[in-house]
């Protein structure tokens, strides 16, 4: 009876085990079904087969030597196809391009691409292929929202020039306002990561759950596997703007900001103790925030966003500089401000503009640099460009009345600032300048007195002289130098053939 009872207990289990490793075969065989099934859709929806490799051949104009071009660079960068058929990069990667050339995944035909919109400040660019059929079964890309810090992000692209395409993970490890590389004097929103970004990762799509999070742009030196990457808000900022036909900018506060944490300073303002509200300290020659801002306003809420006492906001669950609110704003876009102003609350509205009256403190594009040349002077405006001419280490190797006159001079005095600083640039050697013991890289001063202001300035002063000398004069420390009016106009064409100078200005 025992062994009759064990035998059938034995065999019931045996069955039990058969129909769970029956159920779980017909299980795992399902899914097999459900994957091949779904395959192609899956292919399709592949990122890498939308994102482009990109060749560039550029040339920089010398701005030292204004009417002279940079030897021809190749470099190469990346990209992604989006709706339309268009492709967004860095505006870097196509900067200043002769020729620019875009493969496709895993195709080693080449195709002439062009540059349709290009904004500096933000680092973002649209190509356009001439051979539509380029984009014949590329799949566009989505773009996302902004992704959480510690989330997990893929990067795509095609670094250090390979001829594969490279995948690079990594965290999401700090968003911010960050000064962005290209254009040197903007800071917009950014995304930091581990994930490796190297040259030719540029203009790269960052994916998450099958949407661009963000596109690759900059790394640093300072920072071990650390790249960052633009975010959404300010690639959707981008595209809309270029929805016009063109491009115009992210707005600019041009205000400096004073944080308000010490309580005493709260007191004077007559402020509450709640830790809330930036004092405006002064302006960066934004027509607009003039009008409507004071010195020592305290700006307390900024759209929807509350103000803390150290100029930052909550935005999208990160605590950021206050500008990330400004740059939700599209160019001529009316914001509302509460603003704590003698001792009472007002609102005002502010309405906000691209701005480029600081480009020459920037890094320059897409304009050639202006000059004028007279008996073998050099006259340019002083620029940031300018001054890298002096190599890495400029802000050392410069000379110091440059550098204080384009990048300090304007805030601490405004008053005898000059609109365009122009420096005679160099000296193009000639018996008729051959006494000169000036030879270039100084500030320009005065021209037979008149005070310059502006390059237009030294062609007036120049052009309108009856003297028979022209009296030049160049700072810091006042140098005189003089020049033979007839002698030197009898030598310009001759100056301008013998160093191949095609024409004596470009305004």
């Amino acid at each position: 009876m025992r062994l009759r009872f064990f035998i059938a207990l034995t065999c019931g289990l045996r069955m039990a085990q058969g129909l769970r490793l029956m159920k779980r075969a017909f299980c795992i065989l399902l899914a097999w079904i459900l994957a091949i099934l779904s395959f192609p859709a899956l292919v399709g929806a592949e990122p890498e087969k939308s994102v482009i490799q990109i060749f560039t051949f550029s040339s920089a104009p010398s701005w030292d030597a204004p009417w002279r071009f940079e030897p021809v660079r190749r470099g190469s960068g990346s990209g992604f196809v989006l709706k339309g058929k268009r492709i967004m990069t860095n505006a870097h990667v196509v900067s200043w391009a002769r020729q620019i050339l875009v493969r496709r995944y895993q195709d080693p035909r080449p195709f002439l691409a062009r540059v349709l919109y290009i904004g500096h400040d933000c680092d973002l660019a649209i190509l356009s292929v001439d051979d539509e059929s380029f984009f014949d079964g590329l799949e566009p890309l989505e773009i996302g929202e902004l992704p959480k810090v510690r989330s997990t992000v893929v990067t795509y692209g095609y670094p250090a020039g390979g001829e594969q395409i490279s995948y690079t993970r990594g965290v999401v490890s700090r968003i911010e306002v960050q000064n962005y590389v290209h254009p040197g004097n903007r800071s917009l929103l950014a995304c930091q990561t581990d994930a490796a970004i190297n040259p030719g990762n540029s203009g790269g799509p960052v994916i998450q759950n099958d949407l661009v999070v963000g596109v690759a742009f900059q790394g640093t030196h300072a920072l071990e596997n650390t790249g960052f990457f633009i975010p959404p808000p300010i690639l959707k900022h981008f595209l809309k703007d270029i929805e016009d036909g063109k491009y115009d900018g992210f707005p600019y506060l041009g205000v400096r900001l004073a944080p308000l944490l010490n309580p005493a300073h709260r007191r004077a303002l007559k402020l509450a103790a709640d830790g809330k509200g930036a004092r405006v300290d002064g302006f960066l020659g934004v027509p607009s925030s003039e009008k409507v801002l004071r010195e020592d306003d305290v700006i307390l809420q900024i759209g929807d966003y509350e103000v803390g006492g150290d100029g930052t906001i909550v935005y999208q669950g990160n605590r950021l500089h206050l500008t990330a609110a400004v740059h939700d704003a599209q160019h001529g876009d009316t914001i509302k401000l509460r603003v704590w102003r003698r001792g009472a609350e007002t609102n005002v509205l502010l309405q906000v503009f691209a701005f480029d009256g600081d480009r020459a403190r920037g890094n320059q594009y897409d304009r050639l640099p202006r000059y004028y040349i007279y008996g073998g002077l050099v006259f340019t405006p002083l620029s940031l460009d300018y001054l890298k001419t002096f190599g890495s280490r400029w802000s050392d190797a410069a000379n110091v009345e440059l550098v204080y006159e384009l990048l300090f001079k304007q805030f601490e005095s405004p008053e005898t600032a000059r609109a365009e600083p122009v420096v005679m640039a160099n000296l193009l050697a000639d018996p008729v300048n051959a006494s000169f013991a000036v030879k270039g890289r100084v500030l320009v001063d005065k021209i037979n007195g008149k005070r310059i202001e502006r390059l237009e300035d030294v062609i007036s002063a120049i052009e309108t002289c009856t003297n028979a000398q022209h009296v030049l004069e160049f700072m810091p420390h006042g140098t005189l130098e003089c020049l033979d009016r007839a002698a030197a106009e009898k030598a310009n064409a001759r100056i301008l053939q013998t160093y191949g100078v095609p024409k004596d200005r470009r305004l």
